[in-house]
């Protein structure tokens, strides 16, 4: 088995602390009784259930084995078991590299969102090939702005930025 390079534990140091970073700074924006929130594939990481403490929280994974509130596909058109304008925020964070169409993601995820629903989403720029496989995407912040065209406001911010142009991760805020 192959060690990991320096870099690829300096960028996932990087990628955890986006992730635990975007999820605390909204929760403590959002958290109320009665937010409905749904966190897509937080098994193996720490999520929403960490920050946000008043919300109702549910998840979504695709793997049969996790004890998520719904198996199912993001990729898919899943109103026969989520209900369209449901939640009031969407928790995205290191997934949507993972799906094998990431336009019917966000597609999904826009239809479960209630108007003016957050999305809280981050995604790897630079950071090597990881499980769960398959790990099919690097999206720029222009792919991110074409993919999210139909939420109203977005705000996307690089993060481990030390290479021009070329960040570790981008974390993302967009509304519906």
């Amino acid at each position: 088995m192959r060690e990991l390079s320096q870099i690829d534990i300096e960028n996932l140091a990087i990628i955890r602390e986006g992730v635990t970073s975007i999820i605390e700074d909204s929760a403590k924006k959002y958290d109320r009784v009665g937010l409905k929130v749904l966190d897509i594939a937080p098994q193996v990481w720490n999520g929403a259930k960490e920050f946000f403490k008043q919300s109702l929280i549910e998840t979504l994974d695709i793997d049969e084995n996790s004890s998520a509130t719904y198996i199912a596909d993001i990729t898919n058109n899943n109103s026969s078991i989520i209900e369209s304008n449901k939640y009031d925020v969407v928790i995205f964070t290191e997934v949507l590299e993972h799906t094998l169409n990431p336009f019917a993601s966000i597609n999904e995820i826009h239809r479960i969102l209630k108007p003016g629903g957050v999305l809280i989403m981050t995604t790897p720029f630079n950071f090597r090939i990881h499980n769960p496989l398959p790990d099919c995407w690097r999206i720029s912040e222009h792919g991110l702005r074409v993919l999210l065209k139909d939420f109203k406001d977005i705000v996307i911010t690089e993060n481990g930025t030390e290479r021009f142009l070329f960040p570790v991760q981008y974390k993302t805020i967009a509304i519906k």
